[in-house]
């Protein structure tokens, strides 16, 4: 899932480590707790993998909103902030090191986003944070599946619910699951149902 997350936020636009795992932990949330221990060797594994390169500081700074006064142009913004990062940085200082996404990481983010598995609460709202990629087909197939996943949740979760001798604290704990996977699915239905309608209406305006 790591990877994932990291090849999404880099379609985006070229990013720093520290902004990767900023950004990582506002997708993932913080319970993931994203640390540079496990951020960097993910990167060196899709470096040498050749699914992300080192890209410009500067292109990174820009595509991340830093303040660089407007040139017109890209280049020349490029160079106006490669000119005030030499005049401000310490001497001997290294620049941090900026990502891209290569055309073999594109594939490869492609890949993961769709692959055949089961996802986890956490790892089916990473996937969807990424839906704007993929096509209204391969979005319908991911909602259809995590439906299915949760369907078979909650008719484990109903059947098991409640037995005899529980005291009434752990019961309660028990209907709150039921009642939330039970709204998951009403939210997935929602999710389906717009999607449908959307490639509804596309197909009938083109």
């Amino acid at each position: 899932m790591l990877e994932l997350a990291i090849l999404g936020l880099l379609t985006d636009q070229p990013l720093h480590g520290y902004e990767l795992k900023k950004r990582l932990g506002e997708s993932l949330g913080v319970l993931w707790g994203v640390s540079y221990g496990s951020l960097y060797p993910a990167l060196r594994r899709l470096e040498k993998s050749r699914a992300i390169e080192e890209a410009d500081p500067m292109e990174a700074a820009i595509s991340s909103g830093a303040a660089v006064p407007s040139t017109g142009s890209l280049s020349g913004d490029l160079a106006v902030a490669r000119n005030r990062l030499h005049g401000l940085a310490a001497p001997g200082r290294r620049t941090r090191k900026a990502y891209r996404i290569t055309p073999k990481g594109t594939a490869l983010f492609e890949r993961l986003l769709t692959e055949d598995t089961v996802d986890d609460d956490r790892g089916f709202a990473l996937r969807l944070s990424f839906f704007r990629h993929l096509s209204v087909g391969d979005r319908l197939v991911l909602l259809e599946r995590r439906r299915s996943e949760l369907s078979v949740r909650l008719d484990k979760t109903r059947r098991g619910s409640a037995p005899a001798g529980l005291d009434r604290y752990t019961r309660s704990l028990v209907e709150h699951r039921t009642r939330s996977i039970a709204h998951d699915l009403e939210w997935v239905d929602e999710l389906t149902a717009a999607e449908k309608s959307s490639a509804h209406e596309e197909g009938a305006t083109a």
